[in-house]
């Protein structure tokens, strides 16, 4: 019998959780900007601004992890968002000093870069702003290379846009 008042508190937990997904779903393009985004709009179509990033990345010498197609994988879950990718990338040599510092800013490294195609067609190139994480973690001694991976994220985000 103890198992169903589990069961029941289980149901209700993914009940409503997909609830608020559907939620968040529908909310409106003003909604887009979130504290701590930095955002670049693109002068390139979505799958050229993709290919761009990546290149972008590989010239900077920086590590390319990977790229999820969330569409695609809306798609495999009979859900459709507009065009939206997610590229990781980092410098483990630097990365992993913000890692040193607090353990739970792995959460945020590698760095996430995200491509996405607004309703409008324009495409937008996203990542959180390293100042903010920096407060986000607590993290106040290693404020020279956050300075040092901001520089670099816009650089290839302005070179993947340009």
């Amino acid at each position: 019998m103890p198992a169903r008042p589990i069961l029941l508190a289980f149901a209700l937990t993914v009940s409503a959780t997909a609830a608020e997904a559907r939620q968040v779903a529908q909310l409106p393009a003003s909604a887009t900007k979130a504290e701590g985004i930095v955002r670049i709009r693109s002068n390139h179509g979505f799958d050229d601004t993709v290919d761009r990033l990546k290149a972008a990345i590989a010239a900077k010498g920086v590590r390319f992890f990977d790229a999820l197609d969330q569409q695609a994988l809306g798609k495999e879950a009979n859900l459709t968002i507009g065009k939206s990718v997610i590229v990781r990338f980092g410098n483990p040599p630097l990365g992993v000093q913000f890692l040193q510092a607090n353990r739970y800013a792995g959460l945020d490294w590698p760095v996430r870069m995200l491509v996405v195609e607004e309703a409008d067609g324009s495409v937008w190139l996203a990542w959180t702003d390293f100042t903010f994480m920096a407060k986000r973690y607590g993290i106040t001694t290693q404020d020279a290379q956050f300075k040092m991976a901001a520089g670099v994220a816009r650089a290839i985000a302005a070179d993947a846009a340009k």
